[in-house]
C-alpha cells in the first residue's frame, strides 16, 4: 500500500479585535511568537474536531497584516495547513 500523501490549504481570516501593530511584522518579536502560538493553538483544536480531523496534521500561521485598506484595528491572519490524503480518496 502507498503512503498518504500531505496536501496543504491556505487559510485566511481577519480578527476583528486585535489591533494591528509594528510588532506583529516582526516574526523575531515577543508578540508575533505568542500570537502565532496562540493561533496555531487555536486552528489546531477547531480542525481536529471538524469533518477532516482524521486526516488532519497541523497548522502554521506564516503572516499577520493589516485589515482591509490601512484600517489598523483589526489584524489578517495567513496560516498553512496539513492533511494526509488517503490514497484513492
Amino acid at each position: 500500500t502507498a503512503a498518504a500523501a500531505l496536501e496543504r490549504f491556505t487559510v485566511n481570516f481577519t480578527i476583528t479585535n486585535l489591533p494591528y501593530t509594528s510588532d506583529l511584522e516582526n516574526p523575531d518579536s515577543a508578540k508575533f511568537k505568542a500570537t502565532r502560538r496562540v493561533m496555531n493553538m487555536m486552528l489546531d483544536r477547531l480542525l481536529k474536531d471538524s469533518s477532516i480531523g482524521p486526516a488532519f496534521h497541523g497548522c502554521d500561521t506564516t503572516d499577520f497584516r493589516y485589515g482591509p485598506g490601512s484600517d489598523r484595528d483589526q489584524t489578517r491572519v495567513d496560516a498553512v495547513c496539513t492533511y494526509s490524503k488517503e490514497p484513492g480518496a
